[in-house]
């Protein structure tokens, strides 16, 4: 009977961690402004991590040919020609982790020309390490009921 009360607890516990919105102190919004070098079949950085409400301004100055940068769920691009740079201006108002990749065909391993933007905080990390805290007392506080 106290091993299921306990087991009970646990789980409940865990859900606790797993679900609950985390008391996360709010980020003023901020204006970033990043230079990505565009050369075939890459970005340079990247990825790139943002807050919720921040202004981007994605420098893109393409190296060689030209390449342009479309970033999923904003629907928003621009393109830059050999040697030149392109201004590309939003607010990150949707959290998540959005892909961004090149627009315009620029040679055969052009598909695989993508990077990644992280517009939020990354909340499972904080949740994992909670949930591993909580299999680890809950390994510990069986094993003392067993003896």
């Amino acid at each position: 009977m106290r091993f299921s009360i306990s087991l009970l607890l646990f789980v409940m516990a865990g859900l606790v961690v797993a679900f609950a919105p985390l008391p996360v102190p709010a980020i003023a919004p901020q204006e970033r402004t990043f230079q990505i070098d565009a050369r075939q079949f890459a970005y340079s950085p990247s990825e790139l991590k943002v807050n919720e409400g921040d202004t981007v301004t994605i420098q893109l100055i393409s190296t060689d040919v030209v390449h342009g940068i479309y970033v999923d769920d904003y629907d928003i691009s621009v393109e830059a020609d050999p040697g030149q740079s392109a201004t590309l201006t939003f607010v990150a108002d949707k959290p998540g982790s959005f892909r961004f990749r090149c627009n315009v065909t620029c040679g055969a391993m052009h598909p695989f020309m993508i990077g990644k933007l992280t517009v939020g905080t990354n909340n499972w990390l904080y949740r994992s390490i909670g949930l591993a805290v909580l299999a680890v007392l809950g390994v510990t506080v069986s094993r003392k009921q067993e003896t």
